[in-house]
């Protein structure tokens, strides 16, 4: 007879199929490990947007600039020919490229600066503020070529591939509509001034760029609702790995269900310690019993030293015999001082006409005041 081990049948391996929402601390822990729902095509699209409205308020001023920072350095080349008689170093000329280069960072500064701020605001709304090392520390397993093949023919691939299909074919579709009533105005660059043509390409490519950007954006919200799904379908759990986890953080309960049994047995044998202190024990007369001791000097009310149900209460009414403490039967008082007081605490003030009743009967017997 062959013996099959059934697991290995199981979707997602040993364990069984993953049907289970991910835990807390899961996700914590995913979320340490850098792996959250994030989306970086909002992140793009809303900095290719935010890109192209700087640049339709900026364009303008930032060409004039442009032209500013080539001219200055055109109109310094005769200077120096002059200076140096027509041998102009190269360590000079440098300097004037590096200077005309630096001046035309610090004009494109702001648009480089407010495409960093409008992503990194994208991505902190995506995943809130809790940054971490772990993505950037190196690992062997990114290096395992098999992992990367099995990466390359995945479900996840062939979905990333769609979806480029799909953006691809959409921006296509945007930039047709746009130009399609533009197609007469492209027609008349032969015509037209260098100045004008440029000025028409860049307000074509501003405007073009502002519907494809607004595209991309309504695209990056699909496709964060498409991360959260997935990765709240990646991050859940068979229930083999929940009741290892719980066992982890938790404890075995099979332990736990020990130390709570050893912590019990502990109480009961204090309780039963104090038992001969009691004056009566109130009981069912079967299922319940309860303990009862008044001392005024000590107490502002009566106090339950002991309590306890069918098998404890057999053992509580045995202990009071053994040291002569009265049992008496009081079937609704057992019920309500068992239900309502703890070992150790008064008797509440609606209980204590019963319990006076009672004890006065236990002094009445015992001929005390």
């Amino acid at each position: 007879m062959l013996l099959y081990n059934l697991q290995f049948f199981a979707k997602d391996g040993p364990g069984g199929e993953k049907t289970e929402p991910a835990t807390e601390k899961k996700l914590r822990d995913a979320r340490k490990e850098g792996q959250v729902a994030k989306s970086r095509e909002i992140g793009n699209a809303f900095s290719l947007l935010a890109l192209f409205l700087v640049l339709k308020l900026y364009v303008g001023y930032m060409g004039n600039s442009f032209l500013g920072s080539i001219y200055g350095m055109y109109t310094q080349i005769p200077d120096f020919i002059k200076m140096y008689d027509g041998q102009v170093p190269v360590a000079s000329f440098g300097r004037v490229m590096t200077d005309t280069i630096l001046d035309m960072i610090i004009i494109l500064l702001p648009v480089l600066v407010i495409g960093l701020i409008v992503a990194f605001v994208c991505d902190l709304v995506q995943v809130k503020w809790r940054p971490t090392s772990k993505p950037l520390q190196p690992k062997l397993s990114k290096m395992d070529p098999i992992k990367g093949f099995k990466k390359i023919i995945s479900k996840d691939s062939i979905m990333e591939l769609l979806k480029s299909l799909l953006k691809i074919g959409l921006i296509i579709y945007v930039v047709y509509d746009y130009l399609k009533d533009k197609f007469n105005h492209i027609f008349l660059l032969y015509d037209i001034s260098l100045q004008q043509g440029v000025a028409m390409i860049g307000e074509l490519s501003i405007e073009l760029g502002i519907r494809v950007s607004a595209l991309y954006i309504f695209l990056g919200f699909l496709d964060f609702a498409y991360q959260k799904y997935k990765f709240k379908e990646d991050m859940k759990m068979t229930k083999q790995e929940v009741k290892e986890e719980y066992k982890n953080s938790e404890g075995d309960p099979q332990i736990k269900g020990k130390q709570k049994q050893r912590m019990r047995e502990a109480s009961q044998r204090r309780m039963m310690q104090r038992l001969p202190e009691a004056d009566v024990v109130i009981t069912n007369p079967t299922h319940y019993a309860v303990a009862i001791k008044y001392d005024p000097d000590k107490y502002e009310a009566p106090v339950v030293l002991a309590k306890g149900e069918d098998y404890l209460a057999q053992k509580i009414k045995d202990k009071a015999r053994e040291h002569h403490i009265e049992i008496v039967e009081n079937k609704p008082l057992a019920r309500m001082l068992y239900a309502n007081v703890e070992v150790g605490e008064l008797i509440p003030p609606e209980l204590y006409q019963a319990v006076a009743e009672v004890l006065a009967f236990v002094y009445h017997l015992q001929g005390k005041a």
